[in-house]
């Protein structure tokens, strides 16, 4: 591995990182409207237990939807309920396991989920990993892209039934999943997507692609089947949490010295998350990437239509799913 295919994404990262940090510094956060309650609806977010996901899941509970919290710990998320329920106790907010690192996990929760019999209007895909150390999930897949990637489009496909039951024509059902700038540097090679040549900012970056090709793709053949499910990618910007646990000592240093007056509250990088899943405004309203409350170009490739078309058939070959013949969109 030459040291350039280690350096150039490292560079690339940070390039990204710098001007998001720069906008961050120029523009206030995108402040939530005010939204009408929503009782009755439910919805699922992963990694829910903390920082941003756990931020969206207090406000949509505060908005009087059935929340549950999917994660990999469960202290963690039992407390997550707990602080939530402590706020009003008549919200309903409850914890499941989910670790989306093991394919038998995510079938583990959808099928819990669905025996409880409760419908499912808003799904934010949420978890992540950023910049691990070389490492694979229960399956063998590239954490970055196993986790990030992977364990959420089979979490999707698994729980879609249910979405396009859930959603109807006043009120679709809602799937929000969390990218990240960090894809517009992303490249996307089918032939190595577990990133033999490992560099962690390279697999970081394509992972996010991976998500934003996945929801337009998405989103193309649920319009064409006229189901009543919207699906749209949301990027927090650059948000104080501890995702940044891995990054490289002197960013660590430098992030210390910055990050009140750059970076994003994890309250405020989860209100596009937030707006994504509640806002009346977005009715109807999918296919679209959208940051600080607007929506947003995201990177060329990501419009790629054969790409996409290519990236979902490898994702249902991976994730053990048959998928039936659907002509091109």
């Amino acid at each position: 591995m030459s040291v350039l295919s280690v350096v150039i994404p490292v560079l690339k990262v940070y390039y990204i990182g710098l001007k998001v940090l720069l906008y961050q510094l120029f523009n206030k956060s995108f402040p939530l409207p005010v939204f009408p309650k929503q009782n009755g609806r439910v919805a699922i977010v992963t990694g829910g237990a903390k920082g941003i996901g756990y931020e969206t899941a207090r406000h949509l509970a505060r908005l009087g939807m059935h929340i549950i919290i999917a994660g990999n710990s469960e202290n963690e998320g039992q407390e997550a309920v707990k602080r939530i329920k402590e706020e009003n106790l008549h919200q309903k907010v409850e914890f499941i396991h989910l670790d989306l690192t093991s394919l038998k996990s995510v079938h583990w929760f959808v099928k819990t989920f669905n025996d409880r019999g409760l419908p499912l209007h808003i799904l934010v895909n949420n978890a992540g990993v950023m910049l691990v150390p070389e490492r694979t999930t229960q399956d063998g897949f590239e954490e970055h892209i196993g986790l990030n990637y992977l364990g959420h489009f089979l979490l999707t496909k698994l729980l879609l039934d249910k979405l396009k039951q859930s959603g109807c024509q006043e009120s679709c059902a809602r799937i929000v999943t969390v990218s990240s700038a960090t894809h517009y540097c992303g490249e996307l090679d089918l032939e190595d997507l577990q990133s033999c040549c490992y560099s962690s900012h390279r697999a970081y970056a394509q992972s996010k692609l991976a998500l934003v090709l996945f929801t337009y793709y998405l989103q193309q053949r649920l319009t064409a089947e006229g189901s009543h499910v919207m699906t749209n990618a949301v990027d927090p910007g650059v948000v104080n949490t501890d995702l940044y646990q891995n990054i490289c000592w002197p960013a660590q240093l430098l992030k210390g010295l910055v990050a009140g007056l750059f970076f994003r509250t994890p309250e405020e990088g989860a209100s596009t998350s937030i707006y994504a899943a509640a806002a009346p405004e977005l009715e109807g309203v999918g296919g679209c990437y959208l940051y600080n409350g607007q929506r947003t170009k995201s990177a060329d490739a990501s419009y790629d239509e054969e790409l996409q078309s290519r990236l979902w058939t490898l994702s249902c070959s991976l994730v053990g799913i048959q998928e039936q013949h659907h002509k091109a969109y």
